[in-house]
């Protein structure tokens, strides 16, 4: 598998809103399928940004650490990791890495 393909795997999404303090309630997101895999945020828009940024980047550290990431279901044949990584706010190096990918290059362990 490459990383794109990696990158368009659908994982298990669970979220939760947690009360932190009197009142004040946080909204809690992870992908249980990936290791240290979640995020926080005030609003569901923002706290599924933050994970999917995560999560993209807990894929590109698996494999440049040679190590391959679940794959609990198949990758999503209409699925665009290009566009997720901008919308996730990812730098243009992560994104020139997925861009790479494209053509079929292997991920280098670090």
């Amino acid at each position: 598998m490459q990383l794109r393909d990696y990158l368009c795997v659908p994982y298990l999404l669970e979220a939760q809103s947690v009360e932190v303090s009197p009142g004040e309630w946080v909204i809690r997101l992870r992908y249980p399928e990936l290791p240290d895999c979640s995020a926080e945020s005030l609003s569901l828009e923002e706290g599924l940004r933050l994970l999917d940024r995560r999560r993209i980047q807990t894929i590109i550290t698996l494999l440049q650490r040679g190590e391959s990431p679940p794959v609990p279901r198949q990758p999503l044949a209409a699925c665009d990791p290009i566009w997720l990584a901008e919308e996730a706010g990812l730098p243009a190096e992560t994104i020139a890495l997925i861009e790479c990918n494209e053509f079929g290059l292997k991920i280098p362990p670090a």
